[in-house]
């Protein structure tokens, strides 16, 4: 069952799970997140098959994307594994994708005044030091709420730190881990609001990680 209450820490082994249909044919997903009312809050992956398309439909509240692999489209062009997107609240477009492509997509979660379209190929985007051994490459800031790729070598620890607004973390390869548990490739974690941990790993890892997007209360 999903778990929806945001005070609660959450772990999803995405790989685990099996795919569910949805309204497109050939369009298949793995929730992670769903409000039950049709335009709440989700968070999914989510698999077209080549040659699958969704119809044109509309985000009131915006919509985030990142492509994991192939290659995603719709009218205003194609977007290759590591693409990341912001469609934002009352965007409207028709996707497709004519290869196949896996994406984790986000809907309805943005800033009413948070109306930047974003169009980023992280494989051309340039690698920024972070702290000790990491490296960073920003995605995303509005407000409080921090998107970003973060790549660890091996054995990098971090120190122990609390995440005020929260922590979401999609783990794209290699292995991440703290205090908690071991988590690897295509594992989804979601630590609320003023959670703590000391993170690390013992192998190259990346991850797409979001702070200060989750509710205080």
């Amino acid at each position: 069952m999903l778990n929806m209450d945001m005070s609660l820490r959450q772990v999803i082994d995405t790989a685990a799970m099996p795919w569910q249909d949805s309204p497109a044919r050939g369009v298949s997903r793995k929730p992670l997140e769903r409000e039950a009312r049709e335009s709440g809050h989700t968070t999914s992956i989510v698999r077209y098959q080549p040659g699958s398309c969704f119809a044109s439909h509309r985000h009131p509240m915006g919509e985030e994307i990142l492509v994991l692999d192939g290659v995603f489209s719709d009218e205003d062009g194609d977007y290759p594994a590591g693409t990341y997107l912001r469609n934002p609240p009352g965007s409207q477009h028709a996707p497709f994708s004519e290869a196949g492509c896996t994406l984790l997509v986000k809907l309805n979660q943005f800033s009413p005044d948070d109306n930047r379209t974003v169009r980023l190929n992280t494989g051309l985007t340039p690698w920024q030091p972070g702290i000790g051994g990491l490296m960073v490459m920003p995605l995303h800031q509005f407000g409080t709420e921090q998107t970003a790729l973060v790549k660890w070598p091996a054995n990098e620890h971090f120190s122990r730190h609390r995440h005020v607004g929260g922590e979401e973390v999609l783990v794209l390869s290699g292995e991440f881990c703290d205090e908690h548990g071991r988590y690897p490739e295509g594992c989804w974690i979601r630590s609320p609001h003023l959670s703590e941990h000391q993170p690390f790993v013992t192998q190259p890892t990346l991850i797409w990680v979001k702070t200060g997007h989750l509710p205080a209360e």
